[in-house]
């Protein structure tokens, strides 16, 4: 990345990501399909449910495992193969113990937490089983994370893509075999997903360990450097406190919404399914500019970071302009696949009308997020997404929410919080001495 076109060098390394990334909603929007149909309402809202908690406790693995691309990619740039080589195997015996805490953690806290979310009755016992089962497969999830992190910031995002393509479809199919035809409801779920992520995680690992490049690993040398750890997670530390608190955040309004029922929670589950089509793909973009601007600063290359920056947000705000016009269309007939009952499908198209047109302010922030994160500053996005998709939805929830008397008043959460964050967003990028390498 640190040559050629900044159009060219983004794009094809986002393509692969977005693939990625549509593949791995796909399965989890077949999942949710699948069981909707085959289970039902009470049962698609379980494990819309229980993504929130699991996104939650995901949230400190996606802070290390961000932490853990930054200096990668800034040592590749750098091409400092000494330290790039203690990176990468600190980083695979980082995603070990991170994923053993998360699943000790996942499985202690399944129950209280779904109870203090307000879970209805008809769908909690199904929620703590989907959990549970999920959580067992822990381990591998940080391992694919971290090692596709590692990929990812050395440019070899398509390898990340072969993964992922080879994980759905696993998933796809084990959904059918357990759900549609061996009728084991959310249990076979959360299995298929367990397996899938086996297979992930070791396709991954593999390629690490055969690849000749100097950012492979080996068992052998497999240990955690402590500098180099505690780098790993200072870096990553701001970025798994902003997801684990807005995760929280959105932990609140799961519970806000499960306060009027189970169909309520279900059309806003199938509408969550399919926003992940919006959000994941500018996840990717802000994965390219992290990588981009940390490979190009590592190089001391810094008129190309800014071309990259604009190049990216540019791209980002394209194409979520696109989805929102796509989403807000038809609204109807995409909730239509999860689920035909009147009040849920009211639910999940009052949630389109709340989110859809954020999409492209949705972009600017975390493309701009992004690419100050790729120069190792990675408190201040944090301080203004922490502020304003957390500190301001937990207000709104307890003070504005409750004048509406009505489920929209808890979705416009998320549509004021992210013109705010938006605004202060641009306003730092535009102002803030970013534009350096932070150790």
């Amino acid at each position: 990345m640190t040559g050629g076109s900044p159009f060219g060098a983004l794009l094809f390394y986002s393509l692969p990501l977005i693939a990625g990334n549509f593949m791995q909603q796909l399965y989890n929007t077949v999942d949710s399909l699948i069981v909707g149909r085959f289970v039902g309402d009470a049962a698609l809202a379980a494990v819309g449910g229980s993504g929130q908690i699991i996104n939650f406790l995901l949230a400190f693995l996606w802070g290390a495992s961000a932490g853990a691309g930054i200096v990668i990619a800034q040592y590749y740039g750098a091409k400092d193969e000494k330290r790039l080589k203690q990176a990468t195997h600190t980083t695979v015996v980082l995603a070990v113990i991170a994923g053993v805490l998360i699943m000790s953690v996942g499985l202690l806290s399944s129950r209280r937490a779904l109870i203090w979310m307000q879970t209805p009755p008809d769908m909690l016992e199904e929620a703590i089983v989907y959990l549970r089962v999920f959580f067992i497969g822990m381990v591998f999830n940080a391992v694919y994370n971290m090692v596709a992190g590692i990929l990812n910031a050395v440019g070899r995002s398509d390898l990340s893509l072969l993964f992922l393509v080879i994980s759905s479809i696993t998933n796809i199919l084990l959904d059918i075999i357990f759900v549609a035809i061996l009728k084991t409801g959310v249990l076979g779920a959360a299995i298929a997903t367990d397996i899938s992520q086996a297979v992930s995680a070791v396709l991954a690992l593999g390629i690490l360990m055969k690849t000749k490049d100097i950012y492979g690993i080996s068992l052998r040398m497999l240990r955690l450097h402590r500098a180099m750890a505690k780098r790993i997670l200072w870096i990553g530390f701001p970025t798994a406190i902003q997801q684990a608190v807005i995760c929280f955040s959105n932990v609140l309004i799961q519970s806000g919404v499960n306060a009027y029922g189970t169909l309520a929670a279900s059309g806003f589950t199938a509408y969550i399914k399919v926003d992940g089509f919006n959000i994941l793909p500018v996840m990717s973009f802000s994965l390219a500019a992290t990588t981009y601007v940390g490979q190009n600063a590592g190089a001391g290359l810094w008129n190309r970071v800014k071309k990259g920056t604009w190049t990216v947000l540019c791209m980002s705000v394209v194409y979520t302009l696109i989805m929102g016009g796509i989403m807000i269309t038809f609204r109807y007939p995409i909730l239509s696949f999860f689920t035909s009952d009147p009040v849920a499908l009211r639910s999940g198209v009052l949630c389109v009308w709340a989110l859809a047109p954020c999409y492209f302010l949705l972009a600017v922030i975390h493309s701009l997020a992004g690419a100050v994160r790729g120069t190792g500053h990675t408190i201040p996005p944090m301080v203004i997404i922490l502020i304003n998709l957390c500190g301001f939805r937990i207000l709104w929830l307890r003070f504005v929410a409750p004048l509406f008397h009505s489920i929209i008043g808890v979705y416009l959460t998320y549509s004021v919080s992210i013109f705010l964050c938006a605004l202060m967003m641009i306003l730092y990028t535009w102002k803030g001495n970013w534009r350096r390498i932070s150790h």
